[in-house]
């Protein structure tokens, strides 16, 4: 799971993405940590014809049945939804109306940090594309409206993948280890985890594709990019 990451600078979404340039300062913090406020991609709500638009939300998707803004699990404790897994977000009930509805939209970030423990330790690694370019990441967005006060609530989750199969990423995330003896399970036991960065090719057919459509692009990325520890 991806818990922390960098986005671009709003000039470098609009001119990379070919978004209306806003003019506006960047509305998000330097480094997104979930619940954070931090900027999505997604086809615009109100056009006609495909466009896209930028839009600034909470990092951590809001369920359209949640009471409150900062929905909560039945023991009291916080939902964690700023990841979802992208095997799951057809029946999960916190992602399959977003899924079903077409609301997918895509994360830009310059860099995203995953922890590698193979020091017994936690080391964060930084991913960076190796063309400088920003990532294009995976995610679903959904609008929450607060029945008390009317008030909108933007939200987003950034879909994950098991990358247990994948060089790079099966390398990232604490292991999980036999509970007695502690020592760390074969890798087709665990559940390591990548975020889905999306081709640039493949942009329009994530925002505005079909179900089927947007599932075929549901995949780990090649082991290509730079990467080096945080």
């Amino acid at each position: 799971m991806c818990t922390r990451y960098i986005p671009p600078e709003v000039a470098e979404i609009e001119r990379f993405w070919s978004l209306p340039r806003g003019h506006q300062p960047d509305l998000w913090p330097r480094e997104m940590f979930p619940r954070s406020p931090g900027p999505f991609i997604r086809r615009r709500r109100d056009a006609t014809f495909y466009e896209r638009e930028l839009v600034v939300g909470r990092w951590g998707l809001i369920p359209e049945r949640s009471e409150t803004s900062t929905p909560r699990k039945k023991d009291g404790k916080l939902l964690s939804t700023e990841n979802s897994r992208g095997e799951e977000v057809h029946w999960k009930d916190s992602y399959k109306g977003p899924w079903g509805l077409g609301q997918r939209c895509i994360i830009p970030a310059a860099t995203f940090d995953e922890p590698n423990w193979e020091t017994g330790k936690n080391v964060w690694w930084r991913f960076r594309r190796a063309d400088g370019a920003p990532w294009g990441l995976a995610g679903l967005w959904n609008t929450w409206t607060d029945k008390a006060t009317g008030e909108l609530h933007e939200s987003y989750t950034m879909l994950t993948l098991n990358a247990n199969a994948h060089p790079l990423m099966s390398r990232m995330h604490l292991p999980v280890v036999d509970p007695v003896t502690k020592v760390p399970l074969p890798l087709d036991k665990q559940d390591k985890r990548s975020v889905i960065p999306l081709d640039a090719s493949d942009f329009d057919q994530w925002l505005e594709g079909t179900v089927e459509q947007a599932r075929a692009l549901i995949d780990v990325f090649d082991a290509g990019p730079v990467t080096e520890s945080a």
